[in-house]
């Protein structure tokens, strides 16, 4: 698919809930390998809004210390799409809408669950996946043509940078 009528940029657009953000930091593991997709491919964009950014950046002081949260800040702001919305939404729902994000990473069960996921369907046009389920799902190559156009180049970024 090469005409740009057809393409879907929402596709790849994700928004890491500030639990997935502090864990891929601090942990690794399903986090680290979903937020790696997006790491390796700069055709994927990571959406956040401030308040998420805060708020992952608070659990980070708090598991860790300050210093790493604030250098952890200090990076992950040259990775995402910043988006604006009212402070009192949910901050990782509310990054989706703004953004045009299709997909949310949470460790949260709640927002993972079918009632939650029917609501947020009826609202925004996004699901709320775990973290390996995003890593195990989403195919950059099968994503590419649908979401940007033309033929997938493979990763073009190192992950670990």
């Amino acid at each position: 698919m090469t005409n740009e009528d057809s393409v879907d940029p929402g596709l790849a657009r994700v928004v890491a809930d500030a639990d997935v953000l502090a864990a891929d930091l601090l942990v690794g593991g399903d986090a680290r390998d979903a937020i790696d997709i997006v790491r390796a491919h700069s055709w994927v964009t990571l959406v956040a809004g401030e308040p998420l950014l805060a708020d992952a950046q608070a659990v980070i002081a708090e598991l860790a210390d300050p210093g790493l949260a604030s250098d952890w800040r200090g990076t992950v702001e040259t990775l995402v799409t910043l988006v604006d919305h009212a402070p009192e939404d949910h901050p990782a729902l509310a990054a989706a809408a703004a953004g045009d994000a299709r997909h949310i990473l949470s460790l949260d069960p709640n927002l993972r669950s079918a009632a939650a996921g029917s609501a947020i369907r009826s609202r925004v046009e996004t699901s709320v996946k775990h973290p390996a389920a995003f890593a195990r799902l989403f195919d950059p190559a099968a994503v590419y043509p649908v979401a940007i156009g033309g033929a997938y180049p493979g990763p073009d970024r190192d992950p670990r940078e």
